[in-house]
């Protein structure tokens, strides 16, 4: 881990709701003022760190009285806005004892979703890292539904590595890291202490989640580690319950997993284009056009298109689909629906024809394209 780390600067830090909360008896403040603590110490060596931080909703339950974790919408969106004013009062005032300003930021994926809110998010952020301020993201659980929440904070750590295009996602749970199986399970279960981002066989090794209080397992945090990837960002799975693991990961202990990127991330446009997790419509491919992409570089023209789906507008997100019901790819689309539907089949200079007018040649130009 030593040569990798150790030239990371630019830190996103995640903390699971089981190492911020007393197994939801409400925050543990000791654990907060730690995470503090060794923040503070990351900050004084020149790191950038923003703190993704779960914990609201349990907090919200304790203040309520609740002792299980509701499963209704409305429930749970009430507790965690009774959660968040606790979990930042405690946040705010652990940091301010290291003379350290936070900022609470709460996040959607529609805000993410939506270029110019991305852009205005990313600026927002790197504007406080250069003020010496320490962000605190969490999902916006108060508003948040089905169609447009992440799910897990593990994905939103991962989101919000890409957004600032951070060296580093470090995920810090209960758990010492990824094994080769459950180890709750098989005996046999060793620790990987490195692999790849994006390794296959990582999801398959991965299980469920392991609390009633957080949302997460091992497998989200694989899935955001190969996420994280795609910006160029290395990913550690640890334990929280590490004495000092954040200032000696960064001095190159090897603690728990260690999840290497690829050399080469993705542009910034692309970063967001694959970081979509809902899409409002999808195409297939017939296998012509799906080799084109893959392989070639092409654009996606409509002459390859079999099947559309969803309604969705001019320069949305569309998921693309190969015969084989295989998602490859996402890209902003230059026709909606309606219009995709009528110049499917149909070879570029026939749009005209079909449509009255043309826009443009290409249904997804490659540029606008990303292969996942």
């Amino acid at each position: 881990m030593k040569t990798v780390l150790t030239q990371c600067k630019r830190l996103v830090v995640k903390v699971g709701s089981s190492l911020v909360t007393n197994q939801g008896e409400g925050l543990d403040i000791p654990a907060i003022r730690n995470w503090a603590q060794q923040i503070a110490t990351l900050r004084a060596d020149g790191y950038k760190v923003v703190l993704v931080s779960s914990g609201a909703i349990a907090e919200g339950m304790q203040r309520l009285g609740w002792k299980q974790r509701p499963s209704a919408v409305h429930k749970l969106q009430a507790a965690a806005a009774v959660g968040q004013m606790g979990l930042i009062q405690v946040y705010e005032s652990c940091f301010t004892a290291h003379g350290l300003h936070t900022a609470q930021i709460l996040l959607t994926h529609a805000d993410l979703a939506d270029r110019e809110r991305y852009l205005n998010a990313r600026s927002t952020l790197r504007t406080l890292l250069t003020l010496g301020v320490i962000p605190i993201i969490n999902e916006n659980d108060t508003v948040v539904t089905d169609e447009i929440k992440f799910g897990d904070n593990d994905t939103l750590g991962a989101l919000v590595a890409n957004l600032i295009e951070a060296d580093a996602l470090i995920i810090l749970t209960d758990q010492i890291g990824l094994f080769t199986a459950d180890p709750r399970k098989d005996s046999n279960a060793t620790l990987i202490s490195l692999a790849q981002a994006g390794d296959e066989k990582l999801e398959a090794m991965a299980g469920g989640a392991g609390s009633h209080i957080g949302s997460g397992g091992m497998l989200t945090k694989v899935l955001a580690a190969k996420r994280a990837a795609r910006s160029g960002a290395h990913t550690v799975i640890a334990s929280g319950h590490e004495i000092d693991v954040l200032p000696r990961l960064m001095r190159g202990d090897s603690i728990g997993t260690l999840l290497e990127a690829q050399p080469s991330p993705l542009n910034a446009r692309k970063q967001w284009l694959a970081d979509h997790l809902q899409v409002c419509g999808t195409v297939t491919l017939d296998a012509g056009a799906a080799h084109a992409l893959r392989n070639e570089g092409k654009s996606l023209l409509p002459v390859g298109i079999t099947n559309v789906s969803g309604k969705f507008e001019r320069g949305t997100v569309v998921a693309i689909f190969d015969t084989n019901g295989k998602e490859i790819a996402r890209g902003l689309i230059n026709y909606n629906a309606t219009e995709t539907r009528r110049i499917a089949g149909h070879p570029s200079n026939e749009i005209e024809s079909l449509l009255g007018y043309v826009d443009e040649p290409e249904l997804i130009h490659r540029d606008n394209l990303i292969l996942l």
